[in-house]
């Protein structure tokens, strides 16, 4: 069996150290769980890897991030020769379980194959990460991060010379550079001195705050009210807590406090079971604090600080979570009627969304004569926009008369996804929770000088443009047996033919895997019903799970509700039969 074959390779071959063997030879009754570490090799995908923290090929450990820096390195070296070596990769890690390790690895690599190495002297975000990528000029970047994942995981992102997560030609590219690597004693590496690794001191981190500062929209009403409204933030232990305080400060927020069993970075995030602002559990602690002194908001971010969490008072005094659609369709309100004056003079100004992201935001836009987007599911395809739009105008600018993409030059306004990440300028080409939060609490200053709370203001948007509702039902379905389950359910939901889902009738199905609106092919699908009501079906790209976005609208919250609830119903229904 070839995954003990790869088993033994690890425990006899000296390339690798005492430490792993000693791991492995813990295991070494354990057939299942040899199986589970060497059936395969950690996929690279479309943004890196993401993994268990462990000794083996299905792991993530500072040999399988040798292995896919020396896959991108020569992918670097191939594609930009020495000019890529120059530019150099900036590199920055987050706070979980030996992401300093994971860092210094790929900066050791990156440097024994010639190319400048650029390392943080400690952790940093990763919209920082996107934003130092074009600040350094730098070929690519990586950030060591698993995001809001459990405390065992980490994992690798690959961003290339725009800023952006690299998207799939590229990524696939690089895929085929990793793949060849079969043999681990081959891929080279140096000491921590190597001269072409460098050490970044506070420059970078200063532009970056300043660049951030540089979105707000109305500084009058942070002026005003700045230092009488009161946030409660959390870092949930990552590494959002420097950074977005300094901003906040900055710009004028002074009634801030911080919820200090959860300020300091911890790889166990100790007071939480999953570090995810999706989740209310990890507010806990900072709604109890908003009950003692009465918080008007409260902000919170995941381990590496791109996806933010919102928690506000209801009309009954009861701190709720805002969802991500909610604070997305919030800000691209707030955004657009407060730039209003300068967004009419852009060159079709644009938000743009992820195709499982509410439409609500879609038509709040549209009602101002801004245009909306959809791309894939992940950021990296809004940032990927962001870069299209740059290339486009600039050939209008340089009158391409050639060019047949005049007639989509767009200007970027924002853009957001549901799953808690948001970007408002183009300082960044990643979720970015430092301006969110920034933004965040400038929108509920604006509302909070209007007398009003957050909660109040969405209520607002409602009644304009009509009440919508998601939700995302996420099913874990872990190790081969689970791998080939999720394989059944897209095939059934591909293949079986459905007419109609809760009695309504199936209006469209988009099958994205065969490619639509010049979208790139994915796993996915959507059904449209005749009432608007949509369900989409995709495997985690990053988890063992499969997922179910559900949308919903209507009239009121009794309809919607009782909507939805039909809907979801009858799609477990189905998932259960498979």
């Amino acid at each position: 069996m070839e995954y003990i074959k790869s088993y033994k390779e690890w425990l006899d071959n000296p390339y690798f150290d005492e430490e792993t063997k000693k791991e492995l030879l813990s295991i070494e009754n354990n057939e299942k769980e040899i199986e589970d570490r060497f059936y395969k090799n950690l996929e690279f995908g479309t943004g890196g890897l993401r993994g268990v923290i462990g000794a083996g090929t299905n792991r993530i450990n500072k040999y399988t991030v040798r292995r896919a820096t020396y896959g991108l390195a020569n992918y670097i070296l191939n594609k930009c020769g020495e000019e890529g070596k120059q530019k150099g990769v900036v590199i920055a890690y987050d706070s979980r379980f030996k992401s300093e390790e994971f860092s210094t690895e790929t900066a050791k690599t990156l440097a024994a194959c010639g190319i400048k190495a650029y390392i943080f002297d400690s952790l940093r975000t990763t919209p920082q990460l996107s934003f130092a990528v074009r600040h350094l000029g730098c070929v690519a970047g990586v950030v060591i991060t698993a995001s809001h994942n459990p405390p065992e995981y980490n994992g690798y992102k690959v961003y290339w010379t725009d800023g952006g997560q690299v998207c799939p030609g590229i990524a696939e590219e690089i895929i085929q550079e990793v793949n060849k690597i079969e043999d681990y004693s081959t891929i080279p590496t140096t000491n921590e001195e190597n001269e072409l690794i460098t050490l970044l001191d506070e420059t970078v981190d200063r532009a970056f705050i300043d660049a951030v500062k540089e979105q707000v929209i109305r500084q009058d009403i942070i002026d005003k009210v700045g230092k009488d409204m009161k946030i409660i933030f959390t870092p949930i232990h990552g590494t959002g807590n420097l950074p977005i305080r300094k901003a906040l400060d900055e710009v004028g927020f002074k009634n801030v406090v911080v919820v200090k069993e959860q300020e300091m970075p911890d790889p166990k995030f100790s007071t939480v079971e999953y570090p995810n602002p999706e989740e209310k559990a990890v507010f806990d602690i900072a709604i109890s604090m908003a009950k003692e002194n009465g918080a008007d908001i409260i902000i919170g971010t995941d381990p590496d600080c791109d996806r933010v969490g919102v928690v506000v008072k209801n009309n009954e005094g009861e701190y709720v979570v805002l969802n991500g659609n909610q604070v997305g369709s919030l800000l691209v309100d707030y955004v657009i009627s407060n730039k209003i004056d300068e967004i009419k003079t852009m060159n079709n100004p644009t938000i743009v969304k992820t195709i499982v992201t509410s439409e609500l935001g879609a038509n709040i836009a549209k009602s101002y004569g801004v245009s909306s987007v959809d791309t894939l599911t992940g950021f990296k395809f809004i940032g990927e926009k962001i870069h299209q739009y740059e290339i486009r105008a600039a050939h209008v600018a340089n009158d391409c008369v050639r060019c047949s993409k005049h007639e989509e030059v767009a200007t970027f306004i924002m853009g957001y996804e549901e799953s808690y990440g948001y970007l408002v300028g183009t300082h960044a080409r990643d979720k970015d929770g430092v301006v969110s939060a920034i933004l965040i609490s400038e929108m509920a200053a604006y509302y909070y000088d209007k007398g009003m709370t957050l909660y109040e203001g969405l209520q607002e948007v409602y009644k304009k443009y009509g009440y919508y509702k998601e939700e995302l039902k996420s099913i874990t379905l872990k190790g081969i047996d689970g791998m080939e389950k999720i394989k059944s359910i897209m095939s059934h939901f591909r293949n079986a033919n459905i007419g109609q889902i809760a009695d309504i009738k199936v209006e469209e199905l988009r099958d994205y895997k065969e490619g639509i609106s010049d979208l790139p092919k994915s796993d996915v699908l959507k059904f449209i019903l005749e009432d608007n009501s949509w369900i989409a079906v995709r495997p985690s790209g990053t988890e063992p799970k499969i997922k179910f976005y559900f949308g919903c609208n209507g009239e009121d919250k009794i309809e919607v509700d009782n909507k939805l609830e039909n809907i979801m119903n009858e799609i477990v229904n189905i998932v259960d039969s498979i």
